[in-house]
């Protein structure tokens, strides 16, 4: 597979050990009409230190798979809403 990376929010987490979910947004076009169009895919992904919230703001990447289901790993956490509670 080629390597793949994607930007999305921290649906789901805390519910799975070192699992968490992560829905990606993407724009279309449609075909007809030509208007923009908001997809999204969930992505279950594996999170090593069961460090991710909730609203959490990552960047994902595919490796080899983990178990049945999950196909991507962590790669960073941009924005985290605990994280900007405590320095305002």
């Amino acid at each position: 597979m080629p390597p793949m990376a994607f930007q999305g929010i921290v649906t789901k987490a805390g519910f799975m050990n070192k699992t968490a979910t992560v829905t990606v947004s993407r724009w279309v076009l449609h075909k007809v009409t030509g208007k923009r169009i908001e997809r999204s895919k969930k992505y279950l992904i594996h999170d090593e230190k069961n460090e991710l919230r909730q609203d959490d703001i990552v960047t994902i990447r595919n490796c080899p798979p983990v178990s049945a289901l999950k196909r991507f790993k962590l790669e960073k956490i941009h924005r985290s809403p605990e994280n900007e509670r405590a320095q305002a």
